[in-house]
């Protein structure tokens, strides 16, 4: 080590970002590795707008291991982090900084503590698989400040430790979570079916109709689920292999009606699953019945699916389109039926990539107030408009993978004193 202990702080700085999965993960077989009941597919979104900014530190001065969630410290005391912690640094390897003067053998990362600090720029445990991106970020940016030797997919693995879905959110583009068999869970890793760049017409919007924090975690359903559901063993054993074979053909074929019909009804079963399960599980809300009624009298009425949904452990809806016209018909839609409260402007209701706002003709308050019922719309239905029942959209895209941040700036902790630059 160092020849003054002390006095230095190693750091490193990573970005990872959240998906969603197309073909659902609900329900383990192993509540302690976190060993799923069924094969999933997710796609990556876009990091700019959705993901999680970790910085882990290192220094012999620190105590204790700690930990910071968007400015507000909480116990590293959980399984799962230390699980995550424990694994990485059994494959640590030596550091090295000359310019700095530090050196760190490989036995001495047992007995040095860290310092982590992560921020989502999206709302934390509100269905937006938050912990997916968080336990993917910590893992990697643990991987890099250690120098962690992996086989391929072992980092995978030890994030799936930490949050099952983070396995998937290592890897940019369409990615699938392999069930495995072993007993250990050494063969249930994410592999890359496709990369961001595979597909790259898809658009994504993501209305979030609740960013509070969702009643039934995702961990607590799915053991009640596994339980107590008798369609969840019908659904692992025999629906998710047949729709897993048919969602990796339509995403290499690109074929987006495919990819559109299980991709819906998925996240029906899912959610029926929910509803079968006792006492029943309720993620979604009104808003999310109404967001499905206007997707699906679009696709009814064009006779073919225009946009894919999708709704993971909570009300918030994730909408896919195949290329940028018919998102922009699916922001108008969007924006007549769930315009912005009187008191906002478009800025803070439409989040990520604004730029289809102009592509959409709707650039002011006023050009939504002029929006006219799509044609789909029965004549004798009422129009009726829900401001403020969505609280903003998210436009984006499939995005890359994780990535290390080598700007300082970029850092969450201070180099100086190793706690967070912002506390709350």
């Amino acid at each position: 080590m160092s020849t003054e202990p002390e006095k230095w702080i190693l750091m490193a700085t990573a970005r990872s970002p959240t998906n969603i999965a197309v073909i659902k993960y609900w329900g383990k077989r192993d509540e302690t590795l976190i060993l799923p009941i069924n094969d999933s597919i997710s796609i990556t979104l876009d990091p700019d707008h959705l993901s999680a900014t970790t910085t882990v530190a290192v220094s012999p001065s620190f105590e204790s291991d700690r930990m910071w969630l968007n400015g507000k410290e909480i116990a590293l005391t959980g399984g799962r982090y230390q699980n995550c912690l424990r694994e990485i640094r059994n494959r640590a390897g030596e550091v090295e900084d000359q310019e700095k003067g530090i050196r760190i053998r490989k036995e001495d990362w047992g007995r040095l503590h860290v310092h982590v600090a992560s921020y989502n720029n999206f709302p934390t445990a509100a269905g937006l698989a938050s912990s997916a991106a968080g336990f993917a970020c910590l893992v990697y940016s643990l991987a890099k400040l250690m120098n962690a030797k992996e086989e391929l997919g072992e980092l995978s693995s030890i994030a799936r430790q930490g949050s099952g879905s983070a396995c998937r959110s290592l890897y940019g583009g369409f990615v699938k979570w392999k069930m495995g068999s072993d007993a250990n869970g050494s063969d249930s890793i994410a592999v890359q079916l496709a990369s961001d760049t595979h597909w790259k017409d898809l658009v994504v919007i993501v209305a979030v109709v609740s960013s509070r924090q969702k009643e039934t975690s995702s961990t607590s359903g799915m053991r009640e689920s596994v339980d107590t559901s008798t369609l969840l063993e019908h659904r692992a054993k025999v629906v998710v292999p047949s729709r897993i074979h048919q969602m990796e053909e339509a995403i290499k074929n690109h074929d987006f009606a495919s990819f559109a019909q299980l991709t819906c009804a998925d996240s029906n079963q899912f959610h029926a699953v929910c509803l079968d399960t006792r006492p029943p599980i309720f993620y979604m809300n009104d808003t999310s019945h109404r967001i499905i009624n206007l997707v699906e009298r679009w696709n009814q009425h064009e006779g073919t699916p225009q946009v894919a949904y999708t709704f993971d452990a909570g009300p918030n809806a994730v909408l896919i389109a195949p290329n940028r016209k018919v998102a922009t018909l699916l922001l108008q839609r969007l924006l007549f039926y769930f315009p912005p409260p009187p008191e906002n402007d478009l800025t803070s209701y439409i989040l990520g990539d604004r730029s289809i706002l102009h592509e959409a003709g709707v650039q002011s308050p006023k050009d939504v107030e002029t929006l006219v019922p799509p044609p789909e719309a029965k004549d004798k239905v009422p129009n009726k408009r829900y401001a403020g029942d969505v609280s903003y959209f998210i436009c984006t895209k499939s995005g890359k993978g994780p990535m290390l941040l080598t700007d300082e700036d970029q850092a969450l902790i201070s180099s100086e004193t190793g706690i967070p630059k912002i506390v709350t």
